[in-house]
């Protein structure tokens, strides 16, 4: 989110927290801004309207509550959190505060997708039928912090990646959803914790989606997007294995945090986060509306449409500041007080598909869905 927050004319980075100094220390001199070595001295700074919560999953609650209490807005990273209680805790917090709570970023938040949303919100292809999406990533074997390779602490691809995909679909899907099933896989003794996973997901018009994800590192999907990655950069597509072979440089546990942490920020700085000229949208993959009267492709580069009798793409203007999508959002609902799409009852639902998968999975049952919008 950092060359979001960078370049977006509508927002100003005033301070940050981390249990690392040396990256408070970098942010405070490159932003001549205020660092902070608690994120409850961060909260009760009169200066801060809104405040970003990107810590680990398993401290979303806590935060949310905490930048609340002192009457901060708040943008907090998906997933939510890890349970249905903890959602419906932060809820209550931003309610009863007079605060508004967002939820991502997640990809929903896309412009290929929201312009997706608006061609099918039209009603010109019919309704919504089928929604295909497929990711094949390398997420499993990018450096990871031990936490992050355990279910039980929110790690693995269901909480980190379902939540984009689920997110995306139940964007484009016309009604809420109604039921889970779904099947994991978990193939790496060495990465122990989901890695793959296919859902069905049905929606109360009876509409139905099919979600599948590797992140095993062998196809990428990318190859359907011409070669633009996840963030909208132009990739090699001759450069295959690159995750994999780091990762072998990694002997330890240390030596992955390591890897790591080098690519955060305070190792390096905005210099490695600088926007790229010939950037093209962000993408979760291969996703494919099957509506009545034609199939339409959200992609980096506008909405490719299969209709009935001739097929074309609809433009999408180059971005100028990625992800640009959520400042938006985020300023109408601040300044506006506009209400949010992805507000905490989005991440809700999300969330709760999220666990549903891993439900699914685990008792070879259809779980039912109770808290979607």
């Amino acid at each position: 989110m950092l060359p979001t927050f960078v370049g977006h004319p509508k927002l100003r980075l005033t301070a940050a927290s981390d249990p690392r100094k040396e990256a408070v220390d970098r942010f405070s001199t490159e932003f001549q801004a205020k660092g902070f070595e608690s994120p409850e001295a961060l909260c009760a700074d009169a200066d801060i309207d809104t405040v970003y919560i990107a810590s680990p999953h398993q401290f979303h609650v806590e935060h949310v509550k905490l930048a609340a209490a002192h009457g901060k807005h708040i943008l907090v990273e998906k997933p939510m959190a890890l349970s249905v209680d903890a959602c419906l805790v932060m809820i209550a917090a931003a309610r009863d505060a007079g605060v508004q709570l967002l939820v991502g970023h997640s990809h929903s938040y896309d412009l290929p997708y929201l312009r997706a949303r608006e061609m099918i919100s039209s009603g010109r292809y019919g309704r919504v039928r089928m929604i295909t999406a497929v990711n094949f990533t390398d997420f499993l074997y990018r450096p990871r912090r031990p936490e992050e390779l355990s279910t039980e602490l929110g790690g693995g691809i269901v909480f980190s990646q379902a939540a984009h995909q689920i997110d995306v679909v139940r964007l484009l899907a016309a009604s809420p959803a109604t039921t889970v099933r779904a099947f994991t896989g978990n193939w790496d003794p060495r990465r122990a914790t989901e890695g793959a996973y296919s859902v069905q997901m049905e929606f109360g018009d009876g509409a139905f989606a099919s979600l599948t994800y590797s992140g095993y590192a062998h196809f990428d999907t990318d190859e359907f997007n011409g070669w633009r990655g996840e963030l909208g950069q132009a990739r090699d597509a001759g450069d295959y294995g690159r995750a994999r072979a780091a990762l072998k440089q990694a002997r330890t546990v240390a030596d992955e945090i390591g890897m790591k942490n080098k690519r955060a920020y305070g190792p390096v700085g905005t210099d490695a986060f600088r926007i790229d000229a010939d950037m093209a949208h962000n993408h979760f993959g291969l996703v494919i509306v099957s509506c009545e009267h034609a199939d339409l492709r959200p992609t980096p580069q506008g909405i490719a449409v299969y209709a009935d009798e001739k097929c074309w793409v609809e433009p999408i203007e180059q971005p100028t500041v990625p992800r640009a999508e959520v400042v938006d959002e985020l300023y109408e609902a601040v300044v506006d007080n506009k209400p949010p799409l992805h507000s905490g009852a989005w991440g809700l639902a999300t969330l709760e598909a999220c666990l549903a998968v891993l439900e699914s999975a685990r008792n070879g049952t259809t779980v039912r869905l109770k808290h979607q919008i």
